[in-house]
């Protein structure tokens, strides 16, 4: 019998770091409405500074949980933050509990708004057909899920770059002006930080996706990755918001505003179609890490592999409650609200014992100072 093949540079060290992307991507940042959330308000020099920092967390973060995720074998966020926190582990469970919720409210308000821009059904009808592919991509499976980051990564990309190129042809004066106009630069601290916080726990729903790790400089690359995969387009998506300062900033639907700009019909439907791409990727990142969870456990204790069928329930349950705070609250308001006091909590629950306990970890693992965390691969 032959060897199967090892796995594709593709696999160890651009597959992790689209997951991210596609985790932090969807709702707002897909729609422009997380962007003019945290960096409008403090304009062109302070808006890009402020997404740079955004990047700059992203990379670090991504690279240290990658690497202690790979010395310690931890293929879902439970195993990891119990050998990061240990009994605390408990602590990030609820707080990922809530994100999740909050995010695929989120993604399910925007496909509301989207489908209801599209084509004048009530904004349920959006949201259901987001939560109905979620839920299908993940009973699937790993390889499932794999493939949708993969090709929805090649038509975001593809679609952001006509949507530059359309935008410097249609606006691009708006464009040069806007970000050659002195302005100030308060504030862009604490929103580079504040978005980065909130969507760096991306880092830890996308392990499932380091199974093709073989090395921790794999594990590091990927990490470093990570951040410029991640922010690239949304750098080039704000680039072409400032244009339309200050009426940009109160659109529900940031992107279909600038859209309309351009006047090209046939591409708004594309890009529509990508902003659905974009969250239905972000949405099974989301539920395929609960998955995840429940899998390992289920194998641990029952020996046998959770199947399609209870893959498919669990997101369902998840989704269903979703669906209901969408429709209470609504996207600018989840976003505007709710995403502010979860950044905190992921900064102390996450980042900081990361940065602090997470590196000692690692340290101990290279040092071999404490055998049991040594990855068994």
């Amino acid at each position: 019998m032959s060897a199967r093949p090892g796995p594709t540079w593709f696999q160890r060290f651009l597959l992790p770091g689209l997951a991210f992307k596609g985790f932090v991507i969807g709702g707002g940042y897909a729609t422009g409405r997380e962007l003019a959330e945290f960096f409008l308000p403090v304009g062109a020099q302070g808006g890009l500074l402020g997404l740079l920092l955004t990047m700059v967390v992203w990379s670090v973060v991504c690279a240290l949980t990658f690497a202690l995720a790979h010395a310690t074998t931890s293929r879902d966020y439970r195993a990891f933050f119990l050998v990061l926190l240990g009994r605390g582990a408990v602590l990030f469970e609820l707080a990922y509990i809530a994100l999740m919720v909050l995010i695929l409210a989120v993604f399910g308000a925007a496909a509301g708004a989207l489908v209801s821009a599209m084509t004048g059904l009530p904004p349920l009808a959006g949201t259901l057909a987001l939560m109905v592919a979620i839920a299908t991509v993940v009973a699937l499976g790993n390889r499932s899920v794999e493939r949708l980051f993969g090709w929805a990564s090649l038509l975001l990309y593809a679609v952001y770059f006509l949507f530059i190129v359309f935008a410097v042809q249609a606006f691009g004066d708006r464009i040069v002006d806007a970000v050659a106009t002195p302005q100030p630069r308060t504030g862009w601290v604490q929103g580079g930080l504040t978005y980065a916080c909130y969507n760096v726990v991306g880092a830890v729903v996308v392990l499932p996706m380091l199974r093709h790790l073989r090395h921790r400089r794999d594990a590091v690359v990927a990490g470093l990755l990570a951040g410029p995969l991640a922010i690239l387009p949304a750098i080039a998506f704000f680039a072409c918001m400032l244009a339309w300062m200050p009426q940009v900033a109160s659109q529900p639907l940031p992107a279909d505003y600038l859209l309309q700009q351009m006047q090209r019909p046939l591409f708004h439907v594309a890009f529509q179609a990508m902003i659905f791409a974009a969250l239905l990727e972000s949405g099974v990142g989301a539920v395929h890490a609960v998955n995840e969870r429940v899998a390992t456990a289920w194998r641990a204790r029952r020996g046998t592999a959770l199947s399609g069928t209870m893959r498919l329930g669990i997101a369902g349950v998840v989704l269903v409650g979703s669906i209901f705070i969408a429709q209470r609250f609504g996207l600018v308001a989840l976003i505007a609200n709710g995403y502010r006091a979860l950044a905190w909590l992921i900064l102390f629950v996450y980042v900081l014992p990361l940065l602090t306990v997470g590196a000692w970890r690692l340290w101990q693992v290279r040092s071999g100072a404490h055998p049991h965390l040594v990855s068994k691969e």
